[in-house]
């Protein structure tokens, strides 16, 4: 179009300078190409300025999904940094978990070994206190035991340790100055504490002197009175 145009203004400058005689309609179709010319200018400024808008609000959305795209990238990293640390850190109480679970079954069968032994141990000692009380029983009764029967004896591994001190007499009279405390526990029923504070606070001259001496209650003693000795 822009041909058309330096046309129409040689045809005008032409008639101007030559003095030319040119038809009305001629003039009239330059001149209107002329103007078609100025529109067209004008339409294709304004179409390059809107194209000019849109290049640059392109260049600004690259710009911000540029920016976007980077903060979105950082932000992943930092959760798959933060998802493997904590991994790490499962991974790491994880193991430890494991590690005491290991510990305390190993406990666990130690200490269920020990409570087996010692119900085999506990079944041992009532067996042999329910013999000493069934002899103590039959020695009581007149007549029950002639004076050269002798105590059924025990196999090695049930009798209960000893500190060295004497067996209850053939009698069944136990000497309170002279029995360890295991075996008047074992003899007489009386607590563990019982018969130590007894063995602590030796030697007795007489009975009495357990109750005297606030070693037993009365009503221990009592019970236990017509069991015990202290001849030297």
């Amino acid at each position: 179009m822009k041909p058309q145009w330096m046309a129409a203004v040689a045809v005008i400058g032409a008639v101007s300078m030559g003095g030319c005689v040119v038809s009305n309609s001629k003039y009239q179709d330059a001149v209107a190409e002329t103007e078609a010319a100025k529109t067209e200018l004008a339409t294709t400024r304004a179409q390059k300025s809107a194209l000019e808008q849109q290049v640059k609000t392109l260049k600004e959305l690259n710009v911000k999904f540029g920016n976007e795209a980077q903060a979105a990238n950082d932000e992943l990293e930092r959760i798959q940094h933060g998802r493997d640390k904590e991994r790490s850190s499962i991974d790491a109480r994880t193991k430890e978990l494991e590690d005491r679970v290991k510990q305390l079954t190993t406990q666990n069968r130690a200490i269920r070994g020990e409570y087996e032994d010692a119900k085999r141990h506990n079944e041992t000692l009532k067996s042999l206190v329910a013999r000493y009380q069934k002899e103590l029983k039959e020695r009581a009764v007149p007549g029950a035991l002639s004076p050269s029967t002798t105590a059924p004896s025990l196999p090695p591994a049930a009798m209960p340790p000893s500190s060295g001190a004497a067996t209850p007499p053939a009698s069944g009279m136990m000497n309170v100055n002279k029995a360890s405390a295991g075996d008047m526990v074992l003899v007489l029923g009386i607590p563990k504490d019982v018969a130590e504070r007894i063995v602590s606070n030796r030697p007795y001259k007489v009975k009495g002197e357990l109750v005297a001496k606030n070693v037993l209650p009365k009503e221990t003693f009592d019970m236990i009175r017509e069991r015990i000795t202290v001849s030297p």
